[in-house]
């Protein structure tokens, strides 16, 4: 293990110093840190675009995570942005992403939210339901101007294995047997015009089988709608690119899909590869996922009931918030320092310093001569990590968010909860 040595009070000067190792950077800036390196978010990106069809469109879901910098660079490298909140809206355009290039997609749309969005230039929305669509046209027509939307699909599931988005009973998306009455709706609007199909059936695929199974059902499905009368000038696949969470590895490899999908759109799209209709895919796990380590100091050791403890200055808060809502796995995190565990060892849990027993980051592992003092790297959380956390919780500090490329720290930045007002009228 490595020690830290003296702790700072706060984030030091983010100057563009050289940092040669994750020991230095919990030195400059404390622990528990975010580091998320840009250089290995180009090389996801070039391997994403190098296993699609060529001229797919690259949607970046700002969900996965919402750093402005992670944004940025994804925006400078081409990427359009999917959005699902005025908040993601305005972190895409604060870091400089088009508003003509933003898709607005999700289940709950509000007018609120609807008319930030089109006050600030956006005209691309995926619709899911009837009440969405007449939504957005009353919006839109209020504010005088005309937009475009996909339907999103709920088609049926082709069997892969992951998070299923759509194929059942879902929040998402309108049901086969639902989209002739919504273009009948569409119909009658007057200030939104369907250009084409929105699917997302899963998340994180397990295999590239799996995948290619699924888009591939996507692209037959949005075929079939079009024979009926649906317009498809986009079809947005939607994505499932999976990447290993909070432990080590690298991210899937897709060496079929190009060519899966390029023979099924041969087969079923016409005029695909003229840009009619123009294929894209969305993606943030995939894009930023092994960007992203945490860093975090062991701060006590302990045993209990012949199990050994160590105690890190990050947990639920901090990371897999989200695992009890299933929308990650269950949390088991696997810093970069463990080994093979011999089968006499007595293995490490990592807790949290929240005061509840579920504050567990993993179990069982083997790190040998853990003690107090000893930084942690957990690796391959540049997605789903601090942004879907339990930030409220218990209110301790939010970690420091540091941002690396060629080897340098070009920023850092951490987030503040703060309580506003709010004027009472009698």
């Amino acid at each position: 293990m490595t020690p830290t040595g003296d702790r700072p009070d706060g984030p030091a000067d983010p100057a563009a110093v050289p940092m040669p190792d994750h020991v230095a950077l919990a030195r400059r800036f404390g622990t528990p840190a975010y580091v998320y390196d840009l250089d290995e978010v180009a090389r996801s990106l070039r391997d994403l675009r190098s296993s699609l069809p060529t001229g797919t469109r690259v949607y970046y879901s700002l969900k996965a995570n919402p750093l402005p910098a992670l944004v940025a660079a994804l925006v400078t490298a081409g990427c359009h942005t999917e959005i699902t909140s005025s908040g993601e809206l305005d972190v895409a355009l604060a870091a400089g992403a088009d508003p003509a290039h933003c898709l607005y997609t999700g289940p709950g749309k509000t007018t609120d939210a609807l008319g930030h969005c089109l006050d600030r230039g956006v005209r691309f929305f995926s619709v899911e339901s009837g009440t969405d669509l007449r939504r957005l046209d009353t919006v839109a027509a209020g504010h005088g101007v005309a937009v475009d939307c996909l339907v999103r699909v709920n088609g049926a599931a082709a069997g892969g294995s992951g998070l299923r988005m759509t194929g059942t009973a879902s929040q998402f998306g309108v049901d086969l047997a639902d989209v002739p009455a919504l273009l009948d709706t569409a119909a009658r609007c007057h200030a939104v015009t369907v250009r084409g199909a929105h699917f997302f059936p899963i998340t994180n695929a397990a295999t590239e089988d799996a995948l290619v199974a699924e888009l591939c059902g996507s692209i037959r499905t949005a075929a079939w709608l079009r024979e009926r009368g649906l317009p498809l000038e986009v079809l947005d696949i939607g994505g499932g690119f999976a990447a290993p969470y909070a432990r080590p590895g690298p991210p899937a490899g897709y060496p079929k899909l190009a060519d899966a999908l390029t023979a099924e759109l041969d087969e079923r799209v016409a005029g695909w590869r003229d840009g009619d209709p123009r294929l894209a895919v969305e993606t943030g796990r995939y894009l930023v996922g092994t960007s992203g380590t945490l860093l975090t100091t062991v701060l006590d050791v302990k045993e209990s009931h012949g199990r050994r403890f160590a105690v890190l200055d990050a947990g639920i808060n901090h990371l897999g918030g989200l695992s009890g809502l299933r929308r990650l796995l269950p949390t088991s995190a696997q810093p970069v320092q463990a080994v093979a565990k011999e089968a006499d060892d007595v293995g490490v849990d990592l807790a949290g310093p929240l005061c509840t027993p579920l504050d567990m980051l993993g179990h069982g592992l083997a790190l040998p001569g853990i003690s107090p003092g000893d930084v942690l790297a957990i690796p391959n959380v540049g997605a789903y990590g601090l942004s879907a956390s339990l930030l409220g919780f218990l209110s301790h500090p939010v970690p420091t968010e540091v941002v690396v490329a060629g080897g340098r720290v070009v920023s850092a930045s951490r987030i503040e909860l703060r309580r506003e007002h709010v004027p009472v009228v009698d």
